[in-house]
């Protein structure tokens, strides 16, 4: 069983930086992608950014380019979402999410396993 963890959320002012992370841990086969997605009550779940793990490659969204990265630690199957010049509207419960498969993806639907969110405020 996949479990994830999320970490590092917290409250803020605008323009400053947060970094999340997603720790996996359970058994994961070789081709795997993971997601971050965020939520705001009453609103629906928006895809911030995907990385594939087997190919090392990100996609970010395009509300949050420019200022949000994702980055991994192959060693403790770690995978971050570096948040810069955060905004006010970035306020959410950001969550981490893996699917199978080699496609990446920022359907929300297509992922098995999510971690139980961390909350972000940002503050104007």
């Amino acid at each position: 069983q996949v479990q994830l963890v999320e970490s590092g959320g917290g409250l803020v002012q605008a323009g400053d930086s947060l970094r999340l992370s997603c720790a996996v841990s359970g058994r994961t086969f070789d081709a795997w992608n993971l997601g971050w997605f965020r939520q705001v009550p009453g609103q629906e779940r928006k895809f911030v950014g995907a990385l594939s793990w087997h190919a090392g490659n990100t996609i970010i969204a395009d509300s949050v380019k420019g200022r949000f990265t994702i980055s991994r630690d192959n060693a403790t199957k770690t995978v971050y979402l570096q948040m810069n010049s955060l905004k006010p509207e970035d306020t959410a419960v950001y969550r981490c999410a893996l699917k199978y498969g080699r496609v990446i993806t920022g359907t929300a639907n297509s992922y098995n396993y999510w971690g139980q969110g961390t909350q972000v405020t940002v503050s104007s």
